[in-house]
C-alpha cells in the first residue's frame, strides 16, 4: 500500500519552517545602550585660568595694593588675569630692589611647588589687576593630570629663567641707556607671542631706576632722549614705539650718534665693583667686560 505525501504549507502564515540538511542560525550580539557622554571632556587651559572653581578663587587689587608679602606663608600660585604686579625684595638693611614687573598670562608664587615654605619676594599691584589664586594642591593635580596646562607652565617656567640670565647678561654689560631701553620693550611685551600692548600702564620713574640698577636722574634724562627721538611718548602711560628696538640692537659704536656724540654711559659699571668690593673679590675692569662680552 503506497501512500503519497502531501506537501508541507508554505507562506507567510505558516509557522513551519522547510527543513534542510545544515541549519543556519544567526545571533545578534546585545549592545548595551549609547551613552550621551561617553569621552572624558577636553581640558581647556584657558577656561581653566580664567575662571573660578575648585581651589581656584578670583581676587582684584587696586594699584599699589599688596597682593602677598616677603615671609607670608607660601600656599598658592597666581596667574595675572589684567593688570600688572611688581616684585620687590628688601635686605636686612632695608633696602628695596624691583626683581620683576609682571604682566597678563604671568605666574608669580610658584616657589611654592619647590619646596619654598615662604614668600621670597613681596608683590604689590601697579595699576587695577585682577588675578586667579589657584592653592597648590589644586595645581599639583592639573599638573600631574591635565597635559595642555603643564605644557604651559613649564614654558612659562622655562621663559622666567631665561628672562632672569638675560637679565643679568644686560645688568653687567650693557649701559643704563641700553637697559632702559630694554626694559620699556619688555614691559610693553615685545617678543610675546600675543601682540604688544605697546602702551604701559603709569609706572614711575624711580621704579624704572630700581629695575635697570641706576639713577631716577639718569632715567629721566634717557626718558627725554627717547621722546625726542621718537621712540616713546608718555604723559601718565608710556607709549612704546617698536623703533626704540634701534637702541638695543645697536653696539656701543653707532650708539653714539644717538646720544649727538656724548661720551658712552658706563654709569652702570660702578655697580659691578661696588659688588666686587662687597664680596671681597678683585672687580673686573671694563676693558675685561668688554673682551669677555664679545
Amino acid at each position: 500500500m503506497s501512500t503519497t505525501s502531501k506537501p508541507l504549507p508554505v507562506g507567510p502564515s505558516s509557522n513551519l519552517i522547510r527543513s534542510s540538511p545544515t541549519r543556519r542560525v544567526t545571533v545578534k550580539a546585545l549592545r548595551s545602550p549609547p551613552k550621551a557622554n561617553s569621552r572624558s571632556p577636553v581640558f581647556d587651559v584657558q577656561r581653566f585660568l580664567e575662571s573660578a572653581g575648585l581651589g581656584r578663587t578670583l581676587a582684584k587689587f587696586r594699584g599699589k595694593e599688596t597682593v602677598f608679602t616677603q615671609g607670608d606663608l607660601a600656599k598658592n600660585v597666581i596667574y595675572i588675569q589684567e593688570g600688572g604686579v611688581k616684585l620687590t625684595v628688601v635686605n636686612e638693611t632695608g633696602k628695596e630692589a624691583v626683581v620683576a614687573i609682571l604682566g597678563p598670562g604671568d605666574f608669580f608664587g610658584e616657589g611654592c611647588l619647590a619646596g619654598q615654605s615662604s614668600r621670597m619676594a613681596t608683590a604689590t599691584a601697579i595699576a587695577l589687576t585682577t588675578v586667579l589664586v589657584i592653592e597648590k594642591n589644586e595645581v599639583v593635580r592639573v599638573l600631574r593630570e591635565e597635559h595642555a596646562f603643564s605644557d604651559r607652565f613649564i614654558a612659562h617656567t622655562l621663559a622666567r629663567n631665561i628672562r632672569v640670565e638675560e637679565d643679568l647678561v644686560d645688568q653687567l654689560f650693557n649701559s643704563s641707556e641700553k637697559r632702559l631701553a630694554r626694559t620699556l620693550l619688555l614691559l610693553a611685551r615685545y617678543g610675546a607671542q600675543d601682540q604688544p600692548q605697546r602702551v604701559i600702564p603709569k609706572i614711575s620713574q624711580e621704579m624704572l631706576a630700581e629695575m635697570i640698577g641706576t639713577t631716577r636722574s639718569r632715567v629721566n634724562f634717557f626718558m627725554n632722549k627717547f621722546r625726542k627721538l621718537g621712540f616713546i611718548q608718555y604723559n601718565g602711560e608710556i607709549h612704546v614705539n617698536k623703533s626704540l628696538l634701534s637702541v638695543v640692537l645697536q653696539e656701543e659704536g653707532p650708539t653714539l650718534a644717538l646720544i649727538g656724540k656724548r661720551r658712552p654711559d658706563h654709569r652702570g659699571m660702578p655697580t659691578v665693583a661696588k659688588a666686587a668690593r662687597a664680596r671681597r673679590e678683585p672687580a673686573l675692569t671694563r676693558f675685561q667686560l668688554v673682551n669677555s662680552a664679545e
